[in-house]
């Protein structure tokens, strides 16, 4: 068995999509709950478009309730060659982003949630440097993305020869053992995982899965 599929397999054996619920209301003083302000908010309210608490809310959709709870929250930066806004700190080592806005050729809901190791090599990408991979990062995008080339780590458009590819919900792997990444196939329609940028110093193991939100 390829050596890969060993590390893919391993770690998909790690990953858990369950949480656990935790916490309760706690009464006034007296013992009693004071349900005025839920009685005046609809139970499926959600937060205006646009706003810190929507754009936390999309971008803990990205990953495991257990890991986006407590990842830090990022927004994207207001202008281009701006600095990314802190929404929430976080406790896990983890970072989360919402959706990436329209001016940077995002065309659809793209959150992520990223540990260390890949926020290192996601900000690699994005100055378009040579990344340093010293152990095996993750990276979640459980609301995938709506097209990317395969080929092109910087296309922002589909074009007749740019592979362009639209990914369902999917786990990124990035590993310093590039044998690792020669034994997968590189053919999105493979039916397993595959490396997206192959030949690129931005190559990295994509993992289809099943996204939390649309089990039983």
């Amino acid at each position: 068995m390829p050596r890969a599929f060993l590390i893919v397999m391993g770690l998909a054996c790690l990953l858990s999509w369950g949480c656990q619920q935790e916490g309760a209301e706690e009464g006034d003083e007296y013992g009693t709950e004071d349900t005025t302000a839920q009685a005046a908010m609809p139970a499926d309210a959600s937060p205006a478009p646009g706003t810190p608490e929507a754009k936390i809310a999309n971008a803990e959709s990205a990953a495991p309730p257990d890991i986006a709870r407590n990842a830090t929250i990022m927004d994207w930066p207001a202008e281009e060659g701006g600095e990314p806004t802190e929404l929430r700190a976080g406790t896990n080592g983890w970072t989360c982003f919402p959706n990436t806005p329209a001016a940077a050729g995002a065309s659809g809901e793209d959150p992520m949630c990223l540990d260390g190791e890949w926020l290192k090599f996601a900000q690699a990408w994005m100055g378009k440097t040579q990344p340093s991979v010293s152990s095996v990062g993750l990276g979640y995008m459980f609301r995938g993305d709506m097209g990317v080339s395969n080929i092109d780590p910087y296309a922002t458009a589909e074009t007749p020869d740019n592979q362009w590819v639209v990914s369902g919900p999917h786990i990124m792997i990035i590993t310093p053992d590039a044998d690792a990444l020669s034994a997968l196939p590189t053919d999105p329609a493979s039916g397993g995982p595959w490396v997206m940028w192959p030949g690129t110093p931005y190559a990295h193991i994509m993992v289809p899965v099943e996204s939390p939100s649309t089990k039983s």
